[in-house]
């Protein structure tokens, strides 16, 4: 993580920070964004983490907020209170012009205690999880700031918050597996005869894989600006004898595989991408054949022009091996968007952006060619 830029870190920074900090018992407040009426810098999900005594970590507004969110930090710390607070940025009498951000955003600022645990865990294990958070309650037994974390092993409550009650997490329990699935944030309101409850619902994934199948130089362009746009970096070389990691310092693993295992280096399939990139033929048709067929990244990014492609396929062809269009639909090469670039770094831009679009179910056009809203908006009705 870069420390000179606590403001822009990753998810996975953060994550890994939030790991660290309960790790070592350390006092620290997290605020969330849970909701955004009209438009806003950030969207539900964002957080900025506010460990004591030192500098913030992450953003959910490009500043404006920094003040009251670090008054509201500061007392979470300070007395373990949980709120929600609501920011008109539309009301010019308390900002000012010019904020940029023409919306009403509501924020969650919570003590970081050991609710935040089964989240961590599931991280730790390349699993999603779902955090359910009441953020407003209209039923006296549960307070805001109760919390109950949905894992792949059921719903997970902790000693120092209350839980949700049971039927209000199984009224949430498609919302809670969509959420995980997809990594999505939202607001929801549940109704009950003790009182009506409005939860967070929070999907939490972990940081997707970004696997560089190579050992050239143009490698490590690719690995740095793959770690900085959030990418858990792995590079796999065919040459032991570039498989070290100081050879690769962005990367957060490096390993020596033959393109015929490159399956094993693969975790988690799903939110696994890769980039082949070895400047070897039969190397790269191998692990293209080997990816495809063993495994369901849904990504796999081949350099080299289409010329070079026609190549493999009728080599594989040859050879008995014929490419499904389904197989083809996972295929992208040339790898990259269209930047206009051709210098290391901008070639590094190019792969690295269509691989963080296609992770995040986007065609990587521009956003001035498009209609209706940047992100995508959930509606918070349950």
């Amino acid at each position: 993580m870069d420390r000179d830029d606590p403001w822009s870190v990753t998810d996975r920074d953060l994550h890994d920070t939030l790991r660290s900090l309960r790790e070592d018992s350390e006092t620290a407040a997290v605020a969330s964004i849970v909701n955004v009426e009209g438009s806003a810098y950030r969207r539900p999900g964002a957080k900025l983490l506010a460990p004591a005594g030192d500098d913030t970590l992450g953003a959910i507004t490009a500043g404006c907020l920094e003040g009251p969110v670090a008054d509201l930090a500061q007392d979470a710390r300070d007395t373990g209170t949980v709120v929600t607070e609501t920011f008109d940025l539309m009301d010019d009498d308390q900002w000012g012009l010019g904020l940029g951000c023409n919306g009403i955003i509501d924020v969650l600022v919570e003590p970081l205690d050991d609710s935040f645990d089964p989240l961590l865990s599931a991280l730790g294990d390349r699993e999603p999880a779902t955090v359910l958070t009441v953020v407003d309650s209209h039923d006296p037994d549960v307070p805001v700031g109760a919390r109950t974390v949905v894992t792949s092993a059921g719903a997970r409550t902790t000693e120092d918050r209350v839980a949700i009650p049971a039927d209000a997490v199984a009224d949430l329990e498609d919302v809670s597996a969509n959420a995980s699935e997809d990594g999505t944030s939202t607001v929801l309101t549940v109704e009950r005869t003790a009182g009506d409850l409005r939860v967070f619902v929070d999907g939490v994934t972990p940081a997707p894989e970004l696997v560089l199948f190579g050992a050239q130089n143009d490698v490590h362009a690719v690995a740095r600006v793959g770690a900085d746009a959030g990418f858990r970096v792995t590079v796999a070389s065919p040459r032991g004898a570039r498989a070290a990691a100081d050879q690769f310092p962005d990367a957060h693993r490096v390993v020596a595989t033959h393109p015929a295992d490159l399956a094993d280096v693969v975790e988690s399939p799903e939110r696994t991408y890769a980039v082949l990139m070895s400047h070897n033929l039969v190397d790269d048709r191998i692990a293209l054949e080997t990816l495809l067929a063993e495994t369901e990244v849904p990504y796999v990014g081949l350099m080299g022009p289409r010329e070079r492609f026609r190549e493999l396929r009728e080599d594989a062809n040859t050879d008995g091996r014929t490419f499904t269009q389904s197989d083809l639909d996972r295929v992208s090469t040339p790898v990259g968007l269209d930047l206009g670039a051709g210098g290391p770094r901008g070639i590094a831009f190019s792969i690295v952006s269509e691989v963080l679009a296609v992770s995040n179910c986007s065609d990587g056009g521009r956003l001035s060619e498009q209609s209706g809203p940047i992100h995508t908006r959930s509606d918070p009705t349950a």
